[in-house]
């Protein structure tokens, strides 16, 4: 099931002037310039911004999600008609073999049930071809990030064109470890309509992802530090042989 900021019509329309910043997704590009990779596939790719990036450098790309809403929006924006979308996710992919697999941003923390994890695992790496890898972030526990996600920390307002002022903010809902809930709200001055998503997401230790990709059969090639976020997250760079 994907949370309502990317399953809800009016607010997967909103996602990307609300986070405007991706230079997260410069580590990805570097890996797939690294790599030489002609081919991607997308895991999670929301409202299609890392797989149009890999597009407008001439990749042909594959983006998969399970948020219908972000699929109409991903295929709706100028050249979105060059990458080939899938509403779905990597449990039940087509045929593939791909160069490279991502996982940006929260894709790979929010799989949170363990079942679905190892056939996420399992799914990228039939879409490799041999040689290929996969790569993704997760947040190192130990640096406790979700403590800084209070209203206070989040709150802010937004001009959308064609939207208006839209109010927005975060709080945690839940911590029970390995899995914390927390909870954003939108609030629409046009109308004074209020929705909320509530996000879930799994916080792995190193050990147990190093674990479960050799399990897969993958071989970790590198565990770098996020540029965006330096020393506080995992980029697993996994290769299938």
């Amino acid at each position: 099931m994907a949370d309502d900021c990317f399953a809800h019509p009016r607010l997967a329309a909103i996602y990307d002037p609300l986070h405007p910043d991706r230079s997260d997704l410069d580590a990805y590009l570097q890996v797939a310039e690294e790599l030489e990779a002609c081919r991607v596939l997308d895991i999670g790719c929301g409202t299609g911004v890392f797989a149009r990036l890999l597009s407008d450098r001439g990749i042909e790309v594959v983006g998969v999600d399970p948020a219908l809403a972000s699929i109409d929006v991903a295929r709706a924006k100028p050249g979105g008609e060059r990458v080939r979308w899938i509403c779905g996710d990597a449990t039940d992919l087509p045929p593939l073999q791909v160069d490279l697999a991502t996982m940006t941003a929260n894709v790979a923390q929010a799989i949170t049930d363990p079942h679905a994890w190892q056939k996420t695992l399992q799914g990228a790496y039939e879409a490799l071809r041999p040689g290929g890898h996969l790569v993704f972030e997760t947040r190192d526990p130990a640096r406790r990030a979700w403590e800084e996600w209070t209203r206070e920390n989040t709150y802010e307002v937004i001009e959308i064109p064609g939207v208006g002022a839209v109010e927005n903010w975060g709080r945690l809902i839940d911590v029970s470890l390995p899995l914390l809930t927390f909870r954003w709200t939108y609030r629409f001055a046009a109308d004074g309509q209020v929705l909320t998503s509530d996000s879930t997401l799994r916080f792995r230790e190193r050990e147990e992802v190093e674990r479960d990709l050799a399990a897969h059969g993958y071989v970790v090639d590198e565990v770098r530090d996020a540029p965006d976020r330096p020393g506080s997250e995992f980029v697993f760079l996994a290769r299938r042989p």
